[in-house]
């Protein structure tokens, strides 16, 4: 019998940095995925067709047969332990304390920041779009960010030694400034370009460079 299809639904410009971290992880997988869209300037989203798949009605939702899963942190965690390394290459580290520092990096980047996220859309790192200069609390934000990034990667070229899903989460937001021209130290810009290189990550921009 075959297995279910995996059905990822993005929002139509492939802007979403939380639909990219899924996608992502799911490329790295190796595993064969259908990748719908879903217009959120269109309201698509709240439309009965996606709400009725959706409890959130937000992008990124994955199906997989039946089972139905939103939040982006969530995907990555559950595609991890349903495609297990060493069968599959792993997208979180296997340290047991490492792979907690990985979800903590995930949480902390979607649920602070503000401030970055509001002045440096994801229209400047997908569509080459260009803001004035941070605000005062922008600047204290990326300060905040930089202190962080640096004290997590140390003189390590990904987070935990080996790459993780956590490392394009960091590096999305450390774009943000990056390709805005933000100043930033330059071990971070070149820690965050070189994500950008990673073939997963090119697949992803390829998408959003369409639109």
């Amino acid at each position: 019998m075959s297995q279910p299809s995996l059905i990822l639904y993005s929002d139509a410009n492939y802007f979403s940095p939380y639909v990219m971290s899924a996608f992502v992880a799911m490329t790295e997988k190796g595993i064969p995925f259908e990748l719908e869209t879903v217009d959120l300037a269109e309201a698509e989203n709240l439309k009965e067709t996606y709400s009725a798949i959706s409890v959130t009605r937000r992008v990124p939702t994955l199906t997989n047969g039946t089972f139905v899963l939103s939040e982006s942190s969530a995907i990555d965690e559950y595609v991890d332990e349903l495609f297990p390394a060493p069968t599959f290459p792993a997208i979180y580290p296997l340290d047991p304390e490492n792979r907690a520092k990985a979800r903590e990096v995930q949480a902390w980047l979607r649920s602070d920041l503000m401030p970055i996220r509001e002045e440096r859309s994801t229209e400047v790192v997908f569509a080459g779009a260009k803001r004035p200069a941070l605000s005062a609390k922008g600047q204290q934000a990326a300060e905040k960010l930089f202190d962080a990034a640096e004290r997590l990667l140390g003189d390590k070229t990904h987070l935990f030694g080996e790459w993780s899903i956590a490392d394009v989460d960091l590096a999305l937001m450390l774009n943000r400034l990056r390709l805005n021209g933000d100043p930033m130290p330059e071990k971070l810009a070149a820690y965050a370009e070189a994500q950008w290189q990673r073939p997963s990550v090119s697949e992803w921009l390829a998408l959003s460079a369409k639109k």
